[in-house]
């Protein structure tokens, strides 16, 4: 797993201190939403163009690393 997400960044003046792709006004949470109902690359890509495939791992990675890790035994 990727430890350098140089294409995530938190800047108070943007999206509330929310963490985004690249300075701009999408944040890393909107990407695995946007991934979720545009299952069809072609489709995400048509409405989000200025995301790129890269920004796509950093984002999942980056999301996948807030989430608690222990294990729930039934």
């Amino acid at each position: 797993m990727n430890t350098n997400f140089d294409r995530i960044s938190v800047n108070p003046k943007i999206m509330n201190e929310q963490p985004c792709i690249r300075g701009m006004r999408l944040t890393v949470r909107r990407v695995p939403e946007a991934a979720a109902l545009y299952p069809d690359r072609a489709e995400l890509k048509a409405q989000y163009p200025e995301l790129e495939d890269q920004d796509n791992v950093q984002s999942l990675e980056f999301f996948a690393r807030s989430l608690d890790d222990q294990v729930l035994v039934a």
